[in-house]
């Protein structure tokens, strides 16, 4: 018998693969795979759904995060694929495996982290499970959210000529990976070690307490805009160029110096001897917003404070190209985070 081997495909390849040829029986299950969150339709609103699966020792490491922050993170993960549908996180289910190594109390500062992401934003936590886990720590939190039915943004929508518009900042987050990731391999077991992060502190926050962009879709609502396409940056803005232009059957021009860097991420990425436009552009884990919108919004949304326009929606004939700042063009390649490809 044929074997082949999961890291093939890799992640996205692999949830391909295996719901090619899924089905939609139920006339209430409106979307399926494919975007941030399933739609289903029951009323006048229509119900958004996402979950995600952390595992310990490949979505986090537990020598430099603490619980209540990975409490934290792993609501705001969910919270952020909702409002990538243009709509709103209302409910979340948790599910946790838990090995012997932790205590009622870390149990404790995991939830604290949960019930101030939720506090934050309005989310009710309404059930979920535990078990016993053999592996460390596994957290699979399932969201559900509200969108209407003129407002729900898909990848699937983006037209040519529209523009590529991105909220905050790109890198940073990979930046603060980096960081920890050296202070860990710098400390080895050392007694009295103390990590330096003097200066560093908004590339730990992003990547340790990640904030859902909750702030522009209420901007873009606000301002009477819906997006022809919209997903949150979780691998990387060529990953998720990636998946919007695949879906809509486009390509994209995106401008190297348009790419919104943080100061401390482009200082860090030079310490590091990294591009910083490679970093910006691959790094992953931002939970910013992507998304496109009709030429002729252009002064609309460039007065929204924290939206850049990157770039714009060409033919698919195109191709999918990066303008550097000295004019020359590069296909854009998908570097970013792919769990089951590493």
């Amino acid at each position: 018998m044929q074997r082949t081997e999961i890291s093939s495909l890799g992640e996205f390849g692999l949830i391909e693969h295996l719901t090619k040829s899924v089905e939609l029986k139920n006339t209430s299950s409106e979307k399926g795979v494919g975007d941030d969150a399933a739609v289903l339709l029951y009323g006048d609103k229509k119900t958004l759904v996402t979950t995600d699966l952390l595992l310990e020792g490949i979505h986090f490491d537990l020598m430099y995060v603490p619980l209540k922050h990975l409490g934290y993170k792993s609501a705001m993960v969910n919270f952020s694929d909702i409002y990538a549908m243009n709509g709103q996180p209302k409910q979340i289910t948790v599910s946790i495996g838990i090995s012997k190594r932790f205590s009622v109390e870390d149990m404790e500062a995991f939830y604290e982290g949960l019930y101030l992401a939720c506090e934050h934003h309005g989310v009710d936590i309404v059930g979920g499970d535990t078990s016993a886990s053999l592996t460390g720590l596994t957290i699979s939190i399932t969201c559900l959210g509200e969108g209407e039915s003129d407002k729900i943004a898909y990848r699937n929508g983006a037209k040519d000529t529209d523009l590529i518009c991105v909220s905050g900042d790109l890198g940073a987050a990979f930046m603060g990976l980096q960081i920890l990731e050296r202070e860990k391999a710098v400390y080895d077991g050392e007694k009295d070690f103390q990590p330096d992060f003097t200066g560093k502190e908004y590339l730990l926050e992003r990547q340790l307490k990640p904030e859902a962009r909750k702030d522009i879709v209420k901007f873009l609502s606000d301002d009477g805009i819906v997006p022809t396409s919209m997903i949150d940056i979780s691998d990387g803005l060529s990953s998720e160029l990636k998946h919007i232009c695949k879906q809509s059957g486009v390509g994209c021009r995106v401008f190297e110096e348009r790419i919104p860097i943080d100061y401390q991420t482009a200082m860090m990425a030079e310490q590091f001897n990294m591009n910083v436009t490679t970093v910006a552009m691959n790094g992953g884990e931002d939970y910013e917003l992507l998304f496109t919108v009709p030429l002729y919004m252009h002064d609309k949304v460039s007065k929204i404070k924290g939206v850049h326009v990157i770039g714009h929606i060409t033919k698919a004939d195109y191709g999918l190209m990066l303008e550097t700042r000295d004019g020359a063009e590069i296909e854009l390649k998908a570097q970013g985070w792919d769990s089951i490809g590493k």
